[in-house]
């Protein structure tokens, strides 16, 4: 026991046969065997025997540097995690070196995203070496930031463009893989980040922003929020907190949360001289009546205050219909927005792309027969369309009421001259670049570039 080294709660290992300069690991001796951060693995036969490829992203704080690494399979094993879920791990065999000491020890290769720490040092590694005192860290060898800086040195990118965060919730949607397309292409670093894994630290002598597992978002130049409704109010909170670190984000908070709230915007294009269907919004059933005489009658629209790609919109074809579908929503307290029906649009509207006050796109929607919406989302098709000056000047001007540097702006034709139907601060690129045949997402990252003076 005499001979026994004592061993912190957290120690650096290197791996020099994986490549791996250094890499903290908490010492577990309730776990048996050691384990590290490892993806994309692939066994492979090399000199008759089974071999792991794998990926090694060594540093909790720096998603950005990953080691490609190979090492001998020895083993598959079940393994329960400390979440109680047992699954298949693949067990490597490499040598490790902690201070003057080198030896083989066997690592299981799992995704420890969601982890403290890249490593777990088991008991296998410790017995007959080490004494463990948890209440000390780094006993065996310490690194400096200075020091792991060095020894990561040349696994750092110089970097040559911006750093972007796309702050979304699905990075297989067309729109979002056509922004990180369009913004590596133009050589900048775009990290897809799922807004409802990022969390915040509030405080005001170091704020930050975490993101799963404890990684540290930071040094980001700029973010792109696409924020689906259902996640607005968090979306908006995570918003709010890259901006007060400095960073800017394409469309604000205060903006998205704006214009998903349809009364509100009603009431900001109104005192805007914005003209919109004539709408009206009530609370008492008692009024329902005179609710529906304001907007012309039947037929009109009845919408969901923060409806969304046209659902949560209905059209009544009497008043009788009317009062029935408004009375019910307002039984079960949902708010709703009334509106004329514009009949002699004929099912059809415009969506005006705008980004930094200028209309990049725009494309004529017509509604699938039998329907009254011309949204894509519900099976409207779209196509090319020349607008009119007084047409460009209303897309222009509801989106700088929102204050929305990116917004799909939505405009129906009528007798009274165009009039806005609504404003979405997350629109879509698929429809309006097939319809249009222009690049949208490399309009929205040269907005970026424009805005942050970058050459």
């Amino acid at each position: 026991m005499e001979d026994l080294k004592i061993i912190g709660s957290e120690e650096w290992c290197v791996f020099k046969s994986l490549g791996v300069p250094a890499i903290k690991a908490r010492v577990d001796s309730g776990a048996k065997t050691s384990s590290i951060q490892a993806t994309s693995l692939k066994v492979i036969t090399k000199n008759n025997q089974e071999w792991v490829k794998f990926e090694v992203t060594p540093l909790q704080e720096n998603r950005s540097i990953t080691i490609p690494c190979e090492a001998r399979l020895v083993d598959r094993r079940m393994v329960k995690s400390s979440s109680g879920i047992s699954e298949e791990r693949l067990v490597v065999k490499t040598p490790v070196t902690l201070g003057e000491d080198t030896f083989d020890i066997e690592l299981t290769l799992a995704n420890r995203d969601t982890m403290e720490f890249r490593m777990l040092l088991g008991r296998e590694a410790l017995t007959d070496r080490y004494i463990v005192n948890p209440a000390v860290n780094n006993q065996i060898q310490e690194f400096t930031e200075d020091e792991i800086s060095a020894r990561y040195k040349p696994y750092f990118k110089e970097k040559t463009g911006l750093k972007i965060g796309l702050l979304a919730s699905n990075p297989k949607l067309y729109s979002n893989m056509r922004l990180m397309e369009a913004a590596e292409a133009r050589g900048h670093e775009i990290v897809f980040l799922n807004v409802e894994q990022a969390y915040m630290k509030l405080d005001a002598h170091s704020p930050e922003i975490r993101y799963r597992g404890g990684n540290i978002l930071k040094d980001f130049d700029a973010v792109i929020p696409r924020i689906k409704p259902a996640v607005t109010f968090y979306g908006c909170a995570v918003i709010r907190q890259f901006n007060n670190l400095g960073v800017y984000c394409q469309n604000s908070a205060e903006s998205i949360t704006q214009s998903r709230d349809k009364l509100f915007a009603s009431q900001l294009f109104s005192k805007n001289d914005i003209h919109i269907p004539i709408t009206g919004f009530a609370k008492s059933p008692m009024d329902t009546k005179d609710l529906i005489k304001m907007v012309n009658g039947a037929p009109l629209i009845i919408k969901l205050l923060e409806s969304t790609q046209g659902k949560g919109v209905v059209l009544a074809e009497t008043n009788k219909a009317a009062e029935s579908v408004i009375n019910a929503f307002k039984s079960v307290n949902t708010n709703i927005l009334v509106q004329e029906f514009i009949k002699e649009a004929n099912g059809q509207d415009i969506r005006c792309f705008v980004v930094n006050g200028k209309v990049v796109a725009s494309m004529q929607r017509q509604a699938e027969k039998g329907e009254f919406r011309a949204n894509i989302h519900q099976g409207g098709k779209a196509s090319m369309i020349k607008i009119t000056q007084e047409e460009k000047k209303l897309a222009l001007k509801a989106s700088k009421a929102l204050n929305l540097a990116v917004a799909g702006v939505d405009i129906i034709r009528s007798n009274k001259g165009p009039l806005l139907l609504e404003v979405n601060s997350s629109p879509g690129l698929e429809g309006i670049e097939n319809a249009t045949g222009k690049d949208i997402a490399n309009e929205m990252i040269r907005a970026i570039e424009r805005k942050l003076k970058f050459s």
